[in-house]
């Protein structure tokens, strides 16, 4: 079928939103873009001018008013929606809408079942384990019985004492919960009963739902995903490799990312490395099948030091870090590969076109994020105005950003600080550091606060983590 004739609507802003003009353009695809009143000195706007026209540019309130992106997509006829990430991205509800609405439209991102399904970190732990995927250990249910939950409790103790953990610690979450609301950890049984307690009232309070989930909690670990693309039939999945996220800040929130997930060529782990690697994306493959996945979605895994592999959960759209799995692919030997440009074209429905072994991988690709912000002050953000953002070009080096480069640029107080993507390739490990640490010292990028104060960014961070990038 040809896509050709279709206009999406991009409800996003910033770095995705210029990457999705990019791959529209690419396509020869008509696109809409949106932005707020605070945005309306975003380089996103400046992008979507110079690709569409004046007439690709819309004013919306609030980039989660479902109601008013829906209404410019009818006053702009668009035929799709594409999320990017955060916001709707991951909303079901949305998703149907925009599929089902009596003008309906293309959601650009996997089927509105398949986004509730495995959105439904209960529903993804069940689904995993009878393929005989391993999670983390503990329930995959909520459990409203107390007695049950002691049950449970009291296993994963005996468990983590037999695996050799000198400090066991089981976590209590409200199974309703999300973004790290309504969850504890316990030491021992006596404060978990109390615990569970007061973690189910609160439940009940805020999510009107007193279930609990209770896991183990794993302290030492590589946080690793599995890229997965799939077209509309759900038949065909392929991996575009794993990425290693384990460099993050306290928050848990991702600051390098590292493809492929391990390097075993040059690194000595205290496992099959190979394996471990084999394994995830197997095991991915297999849950995208049994769900007729359909679109872009990426299975985020922990591994433990002696290399045992936890689903953790499927985040069902297109990550900040795609672009360092498509920098290490290729198709049929061509290595121009951009995972955004081939979620929408498989999400308007055409087929994925090639099979597992036509993709291959070569090299080392490093992404660094650039944030303003504080990491001497635990990871604040940084608000204020940039007045340079600069670097120099090379052949393997791309740096997405939103951030005006023409004209200074005030930070919007309304929105995270992130100011840009670097993505840096190399032909193994050690060449994509040592370019990275290049990089990085070679950046410009200066700005003061309000009190005239100079800016603060992650650079220090990032050039003292790039050294032991993928050991464990």
């Amino acid at each position: 079928m040809s896509i050709h004739g279709n206009t999406v609507l991009i409800a996003n802003r910033g770095e995705i939103a210029v990457r999705i003009m990019q791959a529209c353009t690419d396509l020869g695809l008509d696109f809409v873009a949106l932005y707020t009143e605070e945005d309306r000195l975003s380089g996103h706007v400046d992008a979507a001018r110079k690709l569409g026209g004046d007439k690709a540019v819309y004013r919306i309130n609030n980039y989660l008013d479902a109601g008013d992106i829906l209404s410019v997509a009818d006053q702009a006829g668009a035929t799709a929606i594409h999320p990017g990430y955060g916001f709707f991205s991951e909303n079901y509800r949305f998703a149907r809408r925009v599929s089902e609405r009596d003008r309906p439209m293309t959601f650009i991102g996997p089927s509105w079942r398949v986004i509730r399904d495995l959105g439904d970190k209960i529903n993804t732990k069940r689904l995993a384990r009878g393929l005989g995927v391993p999670t983390v250990p503990g329930s995959d249910r909520a459990i409203y019985d107390e007695m049950e939950a002691e049950t449970i409790a009291e296993n994963l103790f005996e468990f983590q004492a037999n695996m050799g953990i000198k400090r066991p610690v089981v976590l209590v979450k409200a199974s309703a919960g999300g973004g790290g609301m309504g969850i504890d950890e316990v030491e021992d049984m006596a404060r978990f009963r109390q615990t569970y307690r007061r973690i189910r009232n609160y439940s009940l309070r805020t999510f009107n739902d007193e279930g609990v989930l209770i896991e183990q909690r794993v302290f030492n670990f590589n946080h690793l995903e599995v890229q997965i693309v799939s077209d509309r039939s759900g038949k065909n999945p392929v991996h575009f490799g794993t990425r290693n996220c384990s460099v993050q800040s306290p928050g848990l929130q991702k600051r390098i990312e590292v493809a492929p997930g391990f390097w075993p060529q040059a690194l000595r782990y205290e496992f099959d490395a190979t394996r471990v690697i084999d394994d995830i994306t197997g095991y991915s493959l297999s849950i995208a099948r049994e769900i007729d996945y359909d679109n872009v979605g990426t299975w985020e895994w922990i591994v433990t030091p002696d290399g045992k592999p936890f689903l953790m959960e499927v985040n069902t759209r297109i990550q900040v870090e795609n672009g360092v799995s498509a920098d290490i692919a290729s198709v049929r030997g061509d290595g121009n590969v951009n995972l955004i440009r081939e979620q929408i074209r498989i999400g308007l429905g055409e087929p994925l076109g090639y099979t597992q072994k036509d993709v291959s991988f070569d090299g080392v690709s490093i992404e660094y994020r650039l944030i303003a912000e504080d990491t001497e002050n635990g990871f604040a953000p940084w608000v204020g105005r940039i007045d340079e953002l600069k670097w120099t070009q090379h052949d393997w080096l791309s740096v997405h950003t939103h951030v005006p480069l023409d004209r200074p640029y005030q930070i919007p107080t309304e929105y995270d600080p992130n100011l840009a993507l670097a993505i840096i390739r190399g032909a193994d490990l050690e060449e994509a550091k040592r370019r990275g640490l290049e990089f990085l010292a070679d950046l410009r990028l200066s700005g003061v606060d309000s009190g005239g104060g100079a800016m603060k960014s992650n650079i220090p961070f990032l050039q003292d983590r790039t050294e032991n990038l993928l050991e464990f």
